[in-house]
């Protein structure tokens, strides 16, 4: 049977925050959470969209509980003071999905001198994560969810000795590094939950080809748009790996969902495998610490 958002769980009484949650893939991701009566905070750079989301999601479910907090991941300082804002405000978090990314922006820097895409989609939530798992570790059921991407898997090749820098000038590139390193962190979150005995467990998914904004700076994106919109699938569709990573019952620690159609573009969710690289271990631990390093966030696992 085809996984759908009709097989979410009741989700009352859960706390849900997810970043990026003003469009496309996230704002469906929160707009579904919602709807099956999570408490849902949106993190989001744009305080004016993200009062839109909350209207857009209000209008489809009257009177849920919806928290907006502004979070630039691209800031470590603003990563800190709304970790620090929602960890005041809640004393639990259910489930925390890292969904927010860019990929083809203008070239520069973060606030802190990181190539905007692996700042931004890895070390932005690396950080995230750190400063807010410590509401998640006594919570049974409790998920991380990362959001990665196919992209993982081309010219994804880590410079050791330059994580937070550029290493080339193809912005491709530098987004799929930024979608490995988000494998990399959810198997090595999740090895280190488990040591640990703790009840919260890590998992990633992918949306697919899904219609979102992310290409919106890309040169000749009306003419890409007619290209690759019969491969594509909706933005509700592509929230649905992130969704069954969060939600189903039947979903473990360390498991990446991803669409079930011909090279997961597009369809429903299910397991699916990604690269060698991404599952070497070494490789992950020394991303964990170079990030720690980078980011001077340490986890309390």
């Amino acid at each position: 049977m085809k996984w759908t958002a009709s097989d979410i769980p009741d989700q009352s009484g859960r706390v849900a925050v997810v970043t990026g949650a003003n469009s496309g893939n996230g704002l469906e991701t929160a707009r579904a959470l919602a709807g099956r009566g999570a408490l849902v905070v949106l993190a989001v750079r744009d305080l004016d969209k993200g009062r839109a989301a909350v209207d857009a999601i209000r209008a489809d479910h009257p009177g849920s509980d919806l928290v907006l907090q502004e979070l630039d991941l691209a800031s470590l300082d603003s990563v800190r003071a709304a970790a620090s804002a929602i960890g005041n405000r809640f004393e639990r978090i259910d489930l925390l999905v890292n969904n927010a990314g860019v990929f083809h922006t203008p070239r520069r820097q973060t606030a802190d001198g990181f190539e905007i895409r692996m700042g931004t989609n890895h070390l932005g939530h690396f950080a995230w994560t750190g400063l807010l798992l410590e509401r998640m570790l006594p919570v049974a059921g409790s998920r991380v969810v990362t959001v990665s991407s196919e992209a993982h898997r081309y010219r994804s090749r880590i410079d050791f000795d330059r994580l937070g820098a550029a290493q080339d000038r193809s912005q491709a590139a530098a987004y799929g590094r930024s979608k490995l390193a988000n494998l990399l962190f959810t198997y090595e979150l999740q090895r280190r939950l488990l040591a640990a005995g703790a009840p919260a467990v890590a998992l990633a998914a992918h949306p697919g080809w899904s219609e979102t904004e992310i290409l919106r700076h890309f040169p000749g994106i009306r003419v890409i748009h007619l290209l690759i919109q019969p491969l594509q699938h909706s933005a509700a569709m592509g929230a649905l790996s992130t969704l069954r990573a969060a939600t189903d019952p039947a979903a473990s620690g360390g498991q990446f969902y991803g669409p079930d159609g011909l090279m997961e573009m597009r369809g429903h969710p299910v397991v699916v495998t990604s690269s060698a690289r991404s599952q070497e271990a070494a490789l992950q631990r020394w991303l964990w610490a170079a990030s720690e390093q980078l980011t001077g966030v340490s986890f309390p696992i």
